[in-house]
Protein backbone atom coordinates (compact mmCIF):
# COMPACT_ATOMS: atom_id res chain seq x y z
CA UNK A 1 0.00 0.00 0.00
CA UNK A 2 1.26 3.44 -0.76
CA UNK A 3 2.11 6.00 1.83
CA UNK A 4 0.57 9.23 2.78
CA UNK A 5 0.37 11.31 -0.35
CA UNK A 6 -0.99 11.06 -3.84
CA UNK A 7 1.32 12.65 -6.38
CA UNK A 8 0.18 16.10 -7.42
CA UNK A 9 1.53 17.16 -10.79
CA UNK A 10 0.30 18.77 -13.96
CA UNK A 11 -0.14 16.07 -16.62
CA UNK A 12 2.82 15.98 -18.97
CA UNK A 13 0.66 15.88 -22.11
CA UNK A 14 -2.63 17.47 -23.03
CA UNK A 15 -4.45 14.35 -24.24
CA UNK A 16 -7.18 13.27 -21.86
CA UNK A 17 -8.92 9.95 -22.18
CA UNK A 18 -10.74 7.30 -20.20
CA UNK A 19 -9.06 4.47 -22.09
CA UNK A 20 -6.05 4.67 -24.40
CA UNK A 21 -5.87 2.43 -27.46
CA UNK A 22 -2.55 0.90 -26.39
CA UNK A 23 -3.97 -0.26 -23.04
CA UNK A 24 -4.67 -3.78 -24.32
CA UNK A 25 -5.18 -5.35 -20.89
CA UNK A 26 -8.05 -3.04 -19.88
CA UNK A 27 -11.60 -3.68 -21.07
CA UNK A 28 -14.89 -2.04 -20.08
CA UNK A 29 -13.05 0.60 -18.08
CA UNK A 30 -15.24 2.72 -15.82
CA UNK A 31 -14.58 5.84 -13.76
CA UNK A 32 -15.97 5.47 -10.24
CA UNK A 33 -15.19 8.84 -8.65
CA UNK A 34 -15.28 12.41 -9.93
CA UNK A 35 -13.34 15.32 -8.49
CA UNK A 36 -10.87 15.67 -5.65
CA UNK A 37 -8.11 13.23 -4.76
CA UNK A 38 -9.29 9.63 -4.70
CA UNK A 39 -6.69 6.93 -4.26
CA UNK A 40 -5.66 3.66 -2.65
CA UNK A 41 -8.88 1.95 -3.69
CA UNK A 42 -8.78 -1.72 -2.71
CA UNK A 43 -11.11 -4.68 -2.98
CA UNK A 44 -12.42 -6.41 0.11
CA UNK A 45 -12.43 -10.17 0.58
CA UNK A 46 -15.37 -10.39 -1.82
CA UNK A 47 -15.34 -9.01 -5.35
CA UNK A 48 -18.12 -6.50 -4.80
CA UNK A 49 -16.96 -3.90 -2.26
CA UNK A 50 -14.08 -1.45 -2.10
CA UNK A 51 -12.49 0.95 0.34
CA UNK A 52 -10.60 4.09 -0.66
CA UNK A 53 -9.31 7.40 0.61
CA UNK A 54 -10.67 10.72 -0.56
CA UNK A 55 -9.82 14.39 -0.09
CA UNK A 56 -12.03 17.09 -1.61
CA UNK A 57 -11.56 20.54 -0.03
CA UNK A 58 -14.38 21.97 -2.15
CA UNK A 59 -16.71 19.50 -0.43
CA UNK A 60 -15.31 20.19 3.03
CA UNK A 61 -13.01 17.14 3.11
CA UNK A 62 -9.79 19.00 3.85
CA UNK A 63 -7.53 15.92 3.90
CA UNK A 64 -7.84 12.19 3.30
CA UNK A 65 -10.79 10.35 4.82
CA UNK A 66 -11.83 6.74 4.26
CA UNK A 67 -14.87 5.78 2.18
CA UNK A 68 -16.60 2.48 1.49
CA UNK A 69 -18.93 1.41 -1.28
CA UNK A 70 -20.45 -1.43 -3.25
CA UNK A 71 -19.32 -1.63 -6.85
CA UNK A 72 -22.00 -1.02 -9.50
CA UNK A 73 -23.35 -4.25 -10.92
CA UNK A 74 -24.76 -2.66 -14.07
CA UNK A 75 -23.47 0.08 -16.36
CA UNK A 76 -26.46 2.21 -15.43
CA UNK A 77 -25.88 1.82 -11.68
CA UNK A 78 -24.24 4.71 -9.84
CA UNK A 79 -21.29 4.14 -7.53
CA UNK A 80 -22.47 5.20 -4.10
CA UNK A 81 -20.11 5.42 -1.15
CA UNK A 82 -20.07 6.56 2.47
CA UNK A 83 -17.43 7.75 4.89
CA UNK A 84 -16.32 5.15 7.43
CA UNK A 85 -13.55 7.14 9.14
CA UNK A 86 -14.15 9.66 11.92
CA UNK A 87 -13.72 12.79 9.82
CA UNK A 88 -10.94 13.85 12.20
CA UNK A 89 -7.23 14.13 11.43
CA UNK A 90 -5.89 12.47 8.31
CA UNK A 91 -6.78 8.89 7.47
CA UNK A 92 -5.16 6.65 4.89
CA UNK A 93 -4.12 3.14 3.90
CA UNK A 94 -7.46 1.40 4.47
CA UNK A 95 -8.31 -2.28 4.08
CA UNK A 96 -11.51 -4.27 4.55
CA UNK A 97 -11.46 -6.94 7.24
CA UNK A 98 -12.15 -10.62 6.44
CA UNK A 99 -15.49 -10.51 8.29
CA UNK A 100 -16.70 -7.93 5.72
CA UNK A 101 -18.13 -5.91 8.60
CA UNK A 102 -15.11 -3.87 9.65
CA UNK A 103 -12.38 -1.74 8.14
CA UNK A 104 -8.73 -1.26 9.02
CA UNK A 105 -7.10 2.14 8.51
CA UNK A 106 -4.40 4.52 9.74
CA UNK A 107 -5.30 7.83 11.35
CA UNK A 108 -3.65 10.86 12.97
CA UNK A 109 -6.75 11.89 14.93
CA UNK A 110 -5.27 11.08 18.34
CA UNK A 111 -2.56 13.64 17.67
CA UNK A 112 -4.99 16.32 16.56
CA UNK A 113 -8.53 16.63 15.28
CA UNK A 114 -7.23 18.91 12.55
CA UNK A 115 -5.47 17.88 9.34
CA UNK A 116 -1.71 17.63 10.01
CA UNK A 117 0.51 20.25 8.34
CA UNK A 118 1.74 19.52 4.84
CA UNK A 119 5.52 19.76 4.20
CA UNK A 120 6.73 22.91 2.46
CA UNK A 121 8.25 21.30 -0.62
CA UNK A 122 9.41 24.63 -2.02
CA UNK A 123 11.41 25.36 1.11
CA UNK A 124 12.80 21.82 1.15
CA UNK A 125 13.41 22.02 -2.61
CA UNK A 126 12.46 18.39 -3.09
CA UNK A 127 9.42 16.14 -3.31
CA UNK A 128 8.77 14.49 0.05
CA UNK A 129 6.14 12.46 1.84
CA UNK A 130 5.23 13.23 5.46
CA UNK A 131 5.68 10.39 7.94
CA UNK A 132 3.42 11.65 10.71
CA UNK A 133 4.33 10.14 14.08
CA UNK A 134 0.71 10.53 15.15
CA UNK A 135 -0.42 7.77 12.78
CA UNK A 136 -1.82 4.67 14.46
CA UNK A 137 -3.80 1.74 13.09
CA UNK A 138 -7.47 1.31 14.00
CA UNK A 139 -10.39 -1.02 13.32
CA UNK A 140 -13.80 0.57 12.74
CA UNK A 141 -17.22 -0.73 11.82
CA UNK A 142 -18.96 0.25 8.61
CA UNK A 143 -20.78 3.05 10.42
CA UNK A 144 -17.48 4.75 11.27
CA UNK A 145 -17.32 3.77 14.94
CA UNK A 146 -13.81 2.84 16.06
CA UNK A 147 -13.86 -0.60 17.66
CA UNK A 148 -10.19 -1.10 18.45
CA UNK A 149 -6.79 0.59 18.33
CA UNK A 150 -4.18 -1.92 17.16
CA UNK A 151 -0.96 0.07 17.57
CA UNK A 152 0.16 2.10 20.58
CA UNK A 153 3.90 2.51 20.02
CA UNK A 154 5.47 5.93 19.67
CA UNK A 155 6.01 6.92 16.03
CA UNK A 156 4.51 6.21 12.62
CA UNK A 157 2.33 3.10 12.31
CA UNK A 158 0.53 2.92 8.98
CA UNK A 159 0.20 1.20 5.58
CA UNK A 160 -1.59 -1.93 6.89
CA UNK A 161 -2.64 -4.75 4.57
CA UNK A 162 -4.27 -8.07 5.51
CA UNK A 163 -3.11 -11.43 4.17
CA UNK A 164 -5.58 -13.24 1.89
CA UNK A 165 -5.40 -16.01 4.50
CA UNK A 166 -7.10 -13.55 6.86
CA UNK A 167 -4.63 -14.16 9.66
CA UNK A 168 -1.91 -11.48 9.49
CA UNK A 169 -1.51 -7.73 9.01
CA UNK A 170 1.65 -6.30 7.50
CA UNK A 171 2.44 -2.64 8.17
CA UNK A 172 5.20 -0.03 8.28
CA UNK A 173 6.47 1.49 11.51
CA UNK A 174 9.20 3.78 12.80
CA UNK A 175 9.12 2.27 16.30
CA UNK A 176 12.78 1.22 15.93
CA UNK A 177 13.93 4.57 14.52
CA UNK A 178 13.80 3.46 10.89
CA UNK A 179 10.97 2.71 8.44
CA UNK A 180 10.60 -1.07 8.55
CA UNK A 181 7.98 -3.73 7.89
CA UNK A 182 6.25 -5.57 10.72
CA UNK A 183 3.57 -8.23 10.93
CA UNK A 184 0.92 -8.73 13.61
CA UNK A 185 -2.23 -10.71 14.22
CA UNK A 186 -5.58 -9.15 13.37
CA UNK A 187 -6.05 -8.18 17.02
CA UNK A 188 -2.68 -6.37 17.17
CA UNK A 189 -0.85 -9.14 19.04
CA UNK A 190 2.33 -11.03 18.13
CA UNK A 191 4.16 -8.09 16.50
CA UNK A 192 7.29 -9.11 14.57
CA UNK A 193 9.81 -6.96 12.69
CA UNK A 194 10.59 -8.55 9.32
CA UNK A 195 12.88 -6.03 7.56
CA UNK A 196 16.07 -4.67 9.05
CA UNK A 197 18.00 -2.76 6.35
CA UNK A 198 18.39 1.02 6.55
CA UNK A 199 15.87 2.74 4.28
CA UNK A 200 12.16 3.09 3.68
CA UNK A 201 10.36 -0.26 3.61
CA UNK A 202 6.68 0.29 2.92
CA UNK A 203 3.58 -0.37 0.87
CA UNK A 204 3.74 -4.12 1.38
CA UNK A 205 1.26 -6.66 0.01
CA UNK A 206 0.81 -10.40 0.37
CA UNK A 207 0.70 -12.82 -2.55
CA UNK A 208 -2.70 -14.42 -3.31
CA UNK A 209 -1.75 -17.53 -1.31
CA UNK A 210 -0.31 -15.46 1.55
CA UNK A 211 3.15 -17.06 1.38
CA UNK A 212 5.10 -14.10 -0.06
CA UNK A 213 5.21 -10.32 0.20
CA UNK A 214 6.10 -7.52 -2.19
CA UNK A 215 6.99 -3.95 -1.19
CA UNK A 216 8.85 -0.79 -2.15
CA UNK A 217 12.14 0.11 -0.54
CA UNK A 218 14.80 2.78 -0.63
CA UNK A 219 18.34 1.65 0.11
CA UNK A 220 20.64 4.62 0.77
CA UNK A 221 24.23 3.42 0.51
CA UNK A 222 26.59 6.37 0.14
CA UNK A 223 27.45 8.64 3.05
CA UNK A 224 25.52 11.50 1.41
CA UNK A 225 22.43 9.35 0.76
CA UNK A 226 22.43 7.96 4.29
CA UNK A 227 22.75 11.44 5.82
CA UNK A 228 19.92 12.82 3.68
CA UNK A 229 17.66 9.89 4.54
CA UNK A 230 18.32 10.17 8.28
CA UNK A 231 18.01 13.96 8.29
CA UNK A 232 14.63 13.84 6.54
CA UNK A 233 13.37 11.02 8.74
CA UNK A 234 14.29 13.05 11.83
CA UNK A 235 11.91 15.71 10.46
CA UNK A 236 9.16 13.15 9.84
CA UNK A 237 9.79 13.12 6.09
CA UNK A 238 10.93 10.73 3.40
CA UNK A 239 11.90 11.41 -0.22
CA UNK A 240 10.19 8.70 -2.31
CA UNK A 241 12.14 9.50 -5.46
CA UNK A 242 14.49 6.50 -5.49
CA UNK A 243 12.73 3.25 -4.66
CA UNK A 244 12.82 -0.28 -6.05
CA UNK A 245 10.48 -3.27 -5.71
CA UNK A 246 11.44 -6.21 -3.48
CA UNK A 247 9.91 -9.61 -2.71
CA UNK A 248 10.40 -12.04 0.17
CA UNK A 249 8.72 -14.84 2.05
CA UNK A 250 5.89 -13.63 4.27
CA UNK A 251 8.15 -13.85 7.33
CA UNK A 252 10.76 -11.58 5.71
CA UNK A 253 13.23 -14.30 4.76
CA UNK A 254 14.78 -14.76 1.31
CA UNK A 255 14.63 -11.08 0.29
CA UNK A 256 15.18 -10.43 -3.43
CA UNK A 257 15.27 -7.19 -5.40
CA UNK A 258 12.88 -7.32 -8.37
CA UNK A 259 13.42 -3.99 -10.14
CA UNK A 260 16.64 -2.16 -10.87
CA UNK A 261 15.12 0.61 -12.95
CA UNK A 262 16.11 3.71 -11.02
CA UNK A 263 13.86 6.57 -9.92
CA UNK A 264 10.56 5.73 -8.20
CA UNK A 265 9.19 2.20 -8.50
CA UNK A 266 6.38 1.78 -6.01
CA UNK A 267 2.77 0.75 -5.26
CA UNK A 268 3.61 -2.89 -6.09
CA UNK A 269 1.12 -5.71 -5.89
CA UNK A 270 0.91 -9.31 -7.02
CA UNK A 271 -0.75 -10.47 -10.20
CA UNK A 272 -3.53 -13.07 -9.76
CA UNK A 273 -1.11 -15.88 -10.68
CA UNK A 274 1.13 -14.97 -7.74
CA UNK A 275 4.16 -15.18 -10.03
CA UNK A 276 4.30 -11.65 -11.42
CA UNK A 277 4.30 -8.15 -9.95
CA UNK A 278 2.30 -5.11 -11.03
CA UNK A 279 3.59 -1.69 -9.96
CA UNK A 280 3.78 2.02 -10.76
CA UNK A 281 6.93 3.72 -12.03
CA UNK A 282 8.34 6.89 -13.55
CA UNK A 283 11.60 5.27 -14.69
CA UNK A 284 11.01 6.12 -18.37
CA UNK A 285 10.94 9.82 -17.68
CA UNK A 286 14.02 11.68 -16.46
CA UNK A 287 11.95 14.59 -15.14
CA UNK A 288 10.11 12.18 -12.84
CA UNK A 289 6.69 12.26 -14.45
CA UNK A 290 4.38 10.69 -15.71
CA UNK A 291 3.81 7.55 -13.61
CA UNK A 292 2.48 4.50 -15.43
CA UNK A 293 1.64 0.92 -14.47
CA UNK A 294 3.96 -1.96 -15.43
CA UNK A 295 4.19 -5.71 -14.88
CA UNK A 296 7.33 -7.75 -14.31
CA UNK A 297 8.31 -11.29 -13.37
CA UNK A 298 9.58 -11.81 -9.83
CA UNK A 299 13.07 -12.44 -11.23
CA UNK A 300 13.07 -9.01 -12.88
CA UNK A 301 12.47 -10.22 -16.43
CA UNK A 302 9.74 -9.35 -18.95
CA UNK A 303 8.99 -5.79 -17.98
CA UNK A 304 5.78 -4.69 -19.72
CA UNK A 305 4.06 -1.31 -19.81
CA UNK A 306 0.35 -1.61 -19.04
CA UNK A 307 -1.07 1.92 -18.73
CA UNK A 308 -0.38 4.96 -20.90
CA UNK A 309 -1.85 8.08 -19.36
CA UNK A 310 0.33 11.18 -19.54
CA UNK A 311 -0.25 11.97 -15.87
CA UNK A 312 -0.50 9.52 -13.01
CA UNK A 313 -1.51 5.84 -12.93
CA UNK A 314 -0.90 3.96 -9.68
CA UNK A 315 -2.25 1.79 -6.82
CA UNK A 316 -3.19 -1.22 -8.99
CA UNK A 317 -5.01 -4.09 -7.31
CA UNK A 318 -6.83 -7.14 -8.68
CA UNK A 319 -10.14 -8.43 -7.40
CA UNK A 320 -9.86 -11.69 -5.43
CA UNK A 321 -11.19 -13.64 -8.42
CA UNK A 322 -8.58 -11.99 -10.67
CA UNK A 323 -11.15 -10.73 -13.16
CA UNK A 324 -10.99 -7.00 -12.47
CA UNK A 325 -8.33 -4.40 -11.79
CA UNK A 326 -8.82 -1.17 -9.85
CA UNK A 327 -6.40 1.76 -9.93
CA UNK A 328 -6.12 5.52 -9.46
CA UNK A 329 -5.33 7.93 -12.26
CA UNK A 330 -5.22 11.56 -13.40
CA UNK A 331 -6.87 10.54 -16.67
CA UNK A 332 -10.11 12.06 -17.86
CA UNK A 333 -9.86 14.94 -15.35
CA UNK A 334 -10.24 17.80 -17.82
CA UNK A 335 -6.71 19.09 -17.24
CA UNK A 336 -7.22 19.53 -13.49
CA UNK A 337 -5.15 17.96 -10.69
CA UNK A 338 -7.97 15.53 -9.82
CA UNK A 339 -7.08 11.90 -9.16
CA UNK A 340 -9.92 9.42 -9.53
CA UNK A 341 -10.63 5.72 -9.12
CA UNK A 342 -11.09 3.50 -12.17
CA UNK A 343 -12.07 -0.13 -12.59
CA UNK A 344 -11.71 -2.39 -15.62
CA UNK A 345 -11.99 -5.98 -16.72
CA UNK A 346 -8.51 -7.50 -16.97
CA UNK A 347 -7.57 -9.09 -20.29
CA UNK A 348 -4.50 -11.33 -20.04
Amino acid sequence: MAANAVAQHTPAVTRDSLHYSDEKHFKNIRQLTYGGDNAEAYFGFDNDHIIFQRAAPKEGIACDQIFYGKLPQKKTDKFNYKRVSTGLGRTTCAYLMPDKKHVLYSSTHLGSKECPPVPDKKALKKYVWPIYDSYDIFVADLNGTIIQQLTHEKGYDAEPVISPKGDKIIFTSTRNGDLDLYTMNLDGSNVKQITHELGYDGGAWFSPDGTKIVWRASRPTTETEIKEYKDLLAQGLVAPTNMEVYVANADGTDIKQVTKLGQANWAPNFMPDGKRIIFSSNHEYKKGFPFNIYTINMDGTELKKISHDGGFDAFPMFSPNGKKIIFSSNRNNGGTHDTNVFIADWVE
